[in-house]
């Protein structure tokens, strides 16, 4: 939609000039002007229905966000209230009740009808975040024992209110999935012939009790607009389609990077999300972490007598626990992603233990190096180092080698043992590991000074 057209239905929303206002809105898709309407300040936005085809109006409220949809049902008269709630897709009614109060729900539900009644609370009692609930029933199946005739006048008698159409199902007479076909093998094949003479009977299926984030999986292996839904016995019970697997996505990954960023997922958009929400989702890593880097001071005070007999050290302080932080959280992050793509499971983790060393080593050789050729240069300059220049030189690229090697091992192992343990690996946030190592790197770093200085700075 063009952003002047975007401005103008923005403007006479605002202005109250109906007329145009009508004329604007006849002009824009559904997806279009719920684009709109989502953006709008407007209150009275239920005003914009009563000029919408019934179709429009349900396609349009479908593609609001959630609040708006709630606000909007709030504000609907009684008639516009029932036919919204029973004409708007199944799929979409349950994800929006998940969103409402219980009362609230309740009373939507019995302004349902009984098939829709019947529906909504089937849907409802799945578990949370499962397959169960983004699905819908409204789908079309044949028997492979009719004819390809048959087949088609049945679609074009019962197809109409099907999410989609691009793959027809096949069921056997206890209604049990045993095969889905694409609809182009249907208008291609004679029409006397039979199903089953165009079946493979390979498909693949859901379980309506999975998680979510296994349809997730499947849809990038099928590459499928839509996925068909089953019991534990086969019995088809309806189909996922990609644009809510899309959504889950969205909502997965949204909330795996705001914990490893290290807060609580805000489960809505930020600018909509209460201030005081806002510091509460952040406030108890903060403290977290806040104890974690004590810990830090804590081990710099028993180094004490270290630091002032050899103040030099000091220097490199934030050189070291900074390296380690920062490849903990590098490899923190490409073992979550990779975990989430299905890429690394808990089976890999020796595999990944040993990648990870051998990374951590190469890694911190080359810092190492790095920091030896930095004192290195830096005593051509200046006698800041003083005439043991070269143990300081050593005892630091040691200790970065040591300190890169358990930040990688650390940051690779922690999602590991997490998800071992049921937790969500993002978690482990790239914070959380980064104070992990602080601590842990100050101890290698002191230690290693203690055993390559004593005698000449200790």
């Amino acid at each position: 939609m063009p952003a002047t057209e975007t401005q103008e239905l923005a403007r006479q929303m605002l202005d109250g000039n109906l007329f145009q206002l009508r004329h604007l809105i006849d002009r824009l898709q559904p997806e279009e002007l719920a684009e709109v309407l989502n953006q709008t300040k407007e209150t009275e936005l239920h005003k914009i229905f009563q000029f919408l085809p019934p179709e429009k109006a349900i396609l349009t409220f479908e593609n609001l966000e959630y609040d708006v949809q709630e606000e909007l049902l709030s504000n609907f008269n009684f008639s516009q209230l029932t036919n919204t709630l029973n004409q708007i897709s199944a799929d979409d009614r349950t994800q929006l009740f998940e969103r409402l109060k219980p009362e609230t729900v309740q009373r939507y539900i019995s302004l349902l009808t009984d098939e829709e009644r019947r529906v909504a609370q089937s849907l409802l009692n799945y578990p949370e975040d499962s397959i169960g609930r983004l699905m819908t029933p409204e789908l079309v199946s044949v028997k492979e024992e009719w004819t390809i005739q048959q087949s088609l006048d049945y679609i074009r008698a019962h197809g109409r209110n099907s999410e989609t159409l691009n793959e027809i199902y096949v069921t056997d007479s206890r209604g049990v999935l045993i095969d889905d076909i694409g609809v182009g093998k249907f208008l291609l094949a004679p029409l006397d012939q039979k199903v089953s003479t165009i079946m493979d009977s390979q498909f693949i299926s859901l379980s309506a009790k999975d998680d979510q984030e296994t349809a997730v999986r499947a849809f990038k292996q099928a590459n499928r607009v839509a996925l068909p839904v089953t019991d534990f016995n086969g019995l088809l019970l309806g189909i996922l389609t990609v644009d809510d697997v899309v959504d889950v996505m969205e909502e997965e990954d949204t909330e795996d990077i705001q914990k490893f960023g290290g807060s609580e997922a805000l489960d809505e958009p930020y600018l909509k999300v209460s201030l005081r929400k806002l510091i509460q989702k952040r406030a108890g890593w903060l403290v977290v972490l806040f104890i974690g880097e004590m810990f830090t001071a804590s081990a710099m005070a028993y180094f004490t007598n270290e630091i002032q007999r050899a103040l030099v050290l000091a220097l490199f302080v934030p050189l070291i626990i900074s390296s380690g932080g920062n490849s903990g959280s590098q490899a923190a992050t490409l073992i979550i992603r990779a975990m989430a793509l299905g890429e690394v499971t808990l089976a890999n983790w020796w595999k990944v233990t040993r990648r990870e060393f051998i990374s951590g080593l190469i890694l911190g050789l080359i810092l190492g190096c790095i920091g030896f050729l930095r004192i290195s240069i830096w005593t051509l300059f200046t006698d800041l180092y003083g005439p043991h220049w070269l143990l300081l030189a050593l005892t630091v690229s040691l200790s970065l080698i040591g300190v890169v090697m358990w930040g990688t091992l650390s940051g690779s192992l922690l999602p590991l043992v997490l998800k071992k343990l049921g937790a969500d690996p993002a978690a482990s946030s790239a914070p959380f590991i980064a104070t992990l190592v602080d601590v842990t790197g100050l101890v290698i770093y002191f230690t290693v000074a203690l055993i390559i200085l004593r005698g000449t700075l200790l």
